[in-house]
C-alpha cells in the first residue's frame, strides 16, 4: 500500500434525480503537492493527464458525462458542493488535489479573490458540460458507463494509487 493512501479522503454521492453522480467515490489528496504548486500542471501532463487550464470553479452545479477530471488548488482557498444540491461542501486549499469521477457535480460556493486551480483530464477523455437537464439524462448515464478507468493516476504516474478505491 502507498505510504500516502492512508491521508486520502473519500466522498460518495448517490444520483439525485438531477446529478448523476457515480458508484466511485469523489477522491481528494490533500496538500499532496504543496511544495510543487507552481508545476502542477506539468505533473498532471506527465501523469499522463491532458487538456490542463487554469482558473476557476464554476459557480453552478455542473458535471462532465465523457470524462474524469483532476483539479489541483494553485491559490487561495475556496469552498466546493460537490454531488448536487444535498452535497457535501469541502474546504480546498493550496496542494490539495481532488479527483472527480465523470458524472460527480461540483460547483463553487465561495473563492477568494485569489482562487485558482488547475484542472486536466485522463488520456483519450474529453469533457463535455452537463447541467442536470433533464432531457440529457438518458445519454449521460450511458456516457458515464462507458467512461474507462484512467490508466495513471495524475499525481502519482504509474503507481495508480486511486485504484485502491475506484475498483
Amino acid at each position: 500500500m502507498h505510504a500516502f493512501a492512508n491521508q486520502i479522503q473519500t466522498y460518495s454521492f448517490e444520483d439525485d434525480g438531477e446529478i448523476p453522480n457515480s458508484p466511485l467515490p469523489l477522491l481528494v489528496y490533500p496538500g499532496v503537492l504543496n511544495e510543487y504548486i507552481d508545476h502542477m500542471d506539468e505533473i498532471f501532463l506527465q501523469k499522463g493527464w491532458h487538456s490542463t487550464w487554469i482558473g476557476s470553479i464554476f459557480p453552478h452545479h455542473h458535471y462532465h458525462s465523457t470524462a474524469h477530471e483532476v483539479l489541483g488548488v494553485l491559490s487561495g482557498e475556496a469552498t466546493v458542493q460537490f454531488g448536487g444540491q444535498s452535497g457535501r461542501k469541502l474546504e480546498v486549499s493550496p496542494g490539495d488535489v481532488i479527483i472527480i469521477p465523470a458524472g460527480v457535480g461540483h460547483k463553487q460556493l465561495y473563492g477568494s479573490k485569489e482562487f485558482l486551480v488547475v484542472g486536466a483530464y485522463p488520456e483519450g477523455q474529453y469533457k463535455d458540460m452537463r447541467n442536470g437537464n433533464p432531457n440529457e439524462r438518458p445519454e449521460v448515464l450511458h456516457n458515464i458507463k462507458e467512461v474507462p478507468l484512467p490508466s495513471t493516476d495524475p499525481v502519482f504516474g504509474d503507481d495508480l494509487l486511486f485504484l485502491q478505491f475506484w475498483s
